[in-house]
């Protein structure tokens, strides 16, 4: 399942007219790029549950055969927490008695499925949770385990003089159909969340459940910061992302699919979408993505930022370290 309900809060302005699972990385949906991923390790069937501008995320996905697998959705007239959600859908999760994996819709990530899966079948217990260490937790649901990774205790972006781990939950999960003997009953209201609910409920019942520690990378997107981060990673190698869409540009390459004026410097890594158009001595340095149809008008200057589809750079003009954008443009499926 990936999980593609939620608003996207923090990161508005962008997500304001479209779901934050279709924003571009890369110029592609970090949702697509999160399907593109579970089909390269053997997922084949897929669930999205949709809520915010639904349609957009239908657009951009289909019935998945484009990407090689199949995918159906279901939609949240209100929101129903992230363990809700996927309550919601256990009859296609548990169709085969298999463990399955559940997503965050709008994380950036490369982690090795296949590794998470194994750990899950290794360590036995009901779920497995994909976690990584990070220098500062204050941001971070903190994941506290024994020596064995069994998980013994949470903490909610603790203080970090006070936390008692540098482990923080990646909302990438492995679960077995058992645990859903140990989701709130059915009548309770939701929403009902994993970390206030589902996860507190096996730690009473002493159910045993674990982490896998993954050394690739993972960047929840959770803010303008590091949605601009993830980009600039995607085109510097440091995120290996199945697609990137446009033409990959070194120092000094001269783009063959876009309309390039006289005298353009580029100094990559330059992302370029399709269609995009340079003014006549532009000045393009990387890392740096163009969307598709942008433009960067003569003489301007663009550096370490994300034109976002459709985006425009108006003549003479700097954009250094920042995301520019057309919405409407962003709302739509053309790109």
């Amino acid at each position: 399942m990936v999980m593609a309900a939620g608003l996207g809060t923090r990161l508005r302005p962008i997500t304001h007219e479209v779901p934050k699972p279709v924003v571009p990385v890369g110029n592609v949906a970090i949702v697509e790029q999160l399907v593109r991923l579970l089909h390269a390790h053997g997922a084949d069937e897929i669930i999205a549950n949709l809520h915010w501008f639904p349609e957009t995320v239908r657009g951009r996905l289909g019935d998945g055969s484009e990407l090689g697998v199949s995918i159906s959705y279901e939609q949240e007239e209100e929101l129903l927490g992230t363990a809700g959600g996927v309550r919601n859908v256990s009859a296609f999760l548990t169709a085969e008695d298999e463990p399955f994996f559940v997503l965050a819709g709008d994380a950036l990530t490369d982690v090795d499925l296949s590794a998470l899966a194994a750990a899950h079948r290794a360590n036995g217990g009901v779920a497995t949770l994909a976690v990584k260490k990070v220098s500062d937790v204050s941001e971070y649901g903190v994941i506290v385990t024994g020596s064995d990774g069994r998980i013994q205790g949470f903490q909610e972006k603790p203080d970090p003089a006070e936390a008692l781990s540098d482990l923080v939950n990646c909302m990438v999960y492995v679960f077995s159909p058992e645990i859903f003997d140990y989701f709130p009953r059915e009548e309770m209201p939701d929403p009902v969340d994993f970390a206030h609910d589902v996860f507190p409920a096996l730690l009473e019942n002493d159910v045993p459940f674990h982490v896998h520690e993954i050394d690739g990378y993972w960047n929840d997107v959770g803010t303008l910061r590091e949605y601009l981060q993830g980009n600039l990673d995607a085109v510097q190698g440091h995120v290996k992302l199945p697609r990137l869409a446009g033409e990959l540009l070194g120092d000094g390459d001269e783009p063959s699919g876009a309309e390039v004026g006289e005298g353009v410097e580029i100094e990559g890594p330059v992302l370029l979408g399709s269609g995009a158009r340079i003014g006549a001595g532009a000045r393009l340095s990387g890392p740096l993505v163009v969307g598709p149809d942008a433009e960067i008008g003569p003489g301007a200057q663009v550096k370490e930022a994300v034109l976002l589809p459709g985006a425009v750079i108006p003549e003479g003009s700097v954009l250094a370290r920042g995301i520019a954008g057309d919405a409407s443009r962003l709302a739509t499926d053309r790109w």
